[in-house]
């Protein structure tokens, strides 16, 4: 958190938030309760709950049920990183080894499990039927994603409306959802709303974008994977695409996608291809795109402190390493 510019308003905020997530129950169960521990201590940007706890600024600050709220929602987050990384049979995350790289399937299953229950639980001491309303939609909207990313098209017939959905189920549904479920909890009315939520959304199709970006840029040590994961996994995202649009002929990029390679060396050449053709450069510009949009969704709002803090939010996005 100490490299996000701002979230220093909301630390003692964080540390309450942190604490509600580690009153998890975990029935005696010694396995389990070392596994919560791990997860939760893995750290991560908690930048999912920063925006709940800063919309919730916009009026008063947060009170216990906004502190449930944002606990909630970071809760969600890692549920689904943990079912993610078995899906993807991914062994680190952060450079640490995931929980499906030293468990059975079935046991990191019910941790994930036991982790979106939680997460449910801590929504529901919102004591909100909307907020548990965006909680359960988002939540189908995210597996939803994940089954339609199982089921996906050939590598060549995915489009950019396929990729802008997957993100969209991917990261930016519990962007908004943070931001829109915190207005919610604090009376905000219906325009504010759906200001908040906009933000929420267009700051997390923003942030996903650079995370397929740095896949491409980033440094392996710093983002704790190698260079080239998602090519690795036959995912296609948005500057490969970028690629294919003026090289649709590609046959390394045929060879990778098609599981004929996907050797270290092969996988540098292609990434390498990608960089020097522009693509990324491209999909940063739309990043950038998407944050003007959210910070123009702030427009409505007193300009505060706490509204310079979302606008510079916003631009760290697009500027961050890892």
């Amino acid at each position: 958190m100490k490299t996000i510019p701002g979230l220093s308003l909301v630390n003692e905020d964080l540390a309450l938030v942190e604490s509600k997530m580690r009153e998890a129950p975990h029935e005696n169960i010694e396995p389990l309760a070392t596994a919560l521990d791990v997860i939760l201590s893995s750290g991560g940007k908690r930048l999912r709950p920063a925006l709940a706890l800063l919309t919730s600024h916009f009026y008063h600050p947060p009170g216990d049920k906004v502190i449930s709220l944002a606990a909630a929602v970071e809760m969600l987050h890692t549920a689904t990183l943990v079912h993610d990384d078995l899906i993807d049979n991914a062994l680190l995350r952060r450079g640490n080894p995931t929980l499906n790289a030293v468990w059975s399937p079935g046991a990191t299953i019910l941790t994930g499990d036991f982790l979106f229950a939680w997460a449910a639980n801590l929504a529901a001491q919102t004591e909100n039927v909307r907020v548990m309303n965006i909680f359960a939609q988002t939540l189908m909207v995210i597996c939803s994603g994940e089954l339609r990313q199982l089921f996906r098209r050939s590598w060549r017939e995915q489009t950019r409306e396929d990729y802008d959905r997957r993100i969209y189920a991917k990261t930016a549904s519990l962007f908004a959802a943070a931001t829109e479920s915190a207005a919610v909890l604090v009376g905000a009315l219906k325009p504010e709303v759906q200001a908040l939520r906009d933000y929420g959304q267009q700051l997390g199709m923003a942030f996903q974008i650079v995370d397929d970006v740095l896949d491409f840029v980033g440094s392996p040590k710093e983002m704790g994977k190698p260079v080239g994961s998602d090519m690795r996994q036959g995912i296609v995202t948005l500057p490969t695409l970028h690629y294919l649009e003026q090289h649709p002929d590609d046959e390394l990029l045929a060879q990778i996608f098609e599981g004929r390679q996907a050797d270290n060396p092969i996988i540098e050449a292609a990434v390498t291809r990608i960089r020097q053709a522009g693509a990324v450069e491209t999909a940063m510009d739309e990043a950038r795109a998407y944050v003007k949009r959210a910070q123009a969704a702030l427009t409505s709002f007193p300009a505060n402190g706490i509204r310079q803090v979302m606008l510079d939010l916003a631009d760290f996005v697009v500027q961050r390493r890892t």
